[in-house]
C-alpha cells in the first residue's frame, strides 16, 4: 500500500513505472499487493524513480521487521530457558544507550537472583518446556554484566507499582528493593520512579525497551515484538520522554523504595 502512494505521489502509473524501471508490469502489482515481497535494492529502485529515495531506510526496516519482529516464546523455549535468556547478549553488548520503561516488575537487569527464580517459575509450566532453572537465572545473571561497561548509559523510568510486584515473598521483594538502591549509584545508570499519585498527561500501555535508536522490544505474553521502523522507534523515543516528566530522582526516588522497605518491615513485625 504505501509503495502505490509513493508511485501516485510521483504521478505514475504502474505501466509507466515498469518501463522506467525495465521490470515487467505484473510485478508492480504484485509487490503493490504484497503477493510478492520486494528486495531492498527493489526499494531502492523504486524510491529512486519516484524521487522518494528519503523513505528507502524505514522502507526497508518496515520489510525487515515483517519478517522478524513477531518472536514467539514457546518456539524460542522449546529446549529450556537458558537459551532464550542468552539470545538477547549479543544485543546488550553493541547497544550504547538504553531506555528503559516498566510498569508492572522491576526489569531484569536489575533483578536479584532470588527475585528471578520467583518470576520465572510461572514461565516453564506455560511454556511447556524443559525445567532448566539454576541455567536460566545464571545466564540472566550474565546480561547483567552491561551494567558495569562505562561506555554504556542506562536511562530507566520506573511506576512506583513495579517495585510492589511480589515474586516471592517478603524477604524476597527486600532484597530486590536493596539491590535497586545499589544499582541507582552507579554513575552510567539514572532510575526515576513515578509516583502512584503523580500527575501525568499519559501513561503506559506496555513496558517497552530502545536500544541506542534503532530497535524497540516490547513483550506480550506469548511474544516478543521488535520493532526496527526509524518513524516508530521515533515514536517509542518520544513516548519515553512524556512518561518521565512526573518521574522523581536521587534523593526523592530513593525516598520512594525507602518507604516501601519501611512498608514491608513493618507487615513482618
Amino acid at each position: 500500500m504505501r509503495l502505490r502512494e509513493i508511485r501516485k505521489d510521483a504521478g505514475l502509473t504502474g505501466r509507466a513505472l515498469a518501463a522506467a524501471t525495465g521490470w515487467h508490469f505484473t510485478r508492480i502489482s504484485k509487490i503493490e499487493n504484497g503477493a510478492q515481497s520486494p528486495t531492498d535494492q527493489d526499494l531502492r529502485t523504486w524510491c529512486g524513480f519516484c524521487a522518494a529515495e528519503e523513505q528507502v531506510p524505514d522502507l526497508i526496516a518496515q520489510a525487515r521487521a515483517v519478517e522478524s519482529m513477531y518472536l514467539e516464546f514457546k518456539r524460542q523455549a522449546r529446549a529450556g530457558l537458558k537459551q532464550f535468556m542468552l539470545a538477547p547478549v549479543p544485543l546488550y553488548e553493541r547497544t550504547e544507550r538504553f531506555r528503559i520503561y516498566e510498569h508492572h516488575a522491576v526489569p531484569g537487569l536489575f533483578q536479584t537472583a532470588e527475585y528471578m527464580r520467583a518470576m520465572l517459575k510461572f514461565w516453564f509450566g506455560f511454556l511447556d518446556t524443559r525445567n532448566d532453572m539454576d541455567e536460566a537465572v545464571e545466564a540472566r545473571m550474565v546480561r547483567q554484566g552491561v551494567l558495569y561497561q562505562s561506555s554504556k548509559t542506562f536511562s530507566v523510568v520506573l511506576e512506583e507499582a513495579a517495585l510492589s510486584t511480589r515474586f516471592g515473598g517478603s524477604e524476597t521483594l527486600a532484597g530486590q528493593l536493596d539491590r535497586l538502591l545499589s544499582v541507582m549509584s552507579l554513575p552510567n545508570v539514572s532510575i526515576g520512579i513515578v509516583p502512584r499519585n503523580a500527575e501525568r498527561d499519559v501513561i503506559g500501555q506496555a513496558g517497552f525497551w530502545i536500544f541506542d535508536d534503532k530497535l524497540v522490544s516490547l513483550e506480550t505474553p506469548t511474544a516478543s515484538i521488535e520493532v526496527t521502523q526509524p518513524q516508530e522507534v521515533s515514536l517509542y523515543a518520544r513516548m519515553f520522554d512524556h512518561l518521565r516528566r512526573p518521574a522523581l530522582y536521587g534523593r526523592d526516588a530513593r525516598r520512594i523504595i525507602v518507604g516501601l522497605q519501611n512498608e514491608l518491615s513493618g507487615s513482618n513485625q
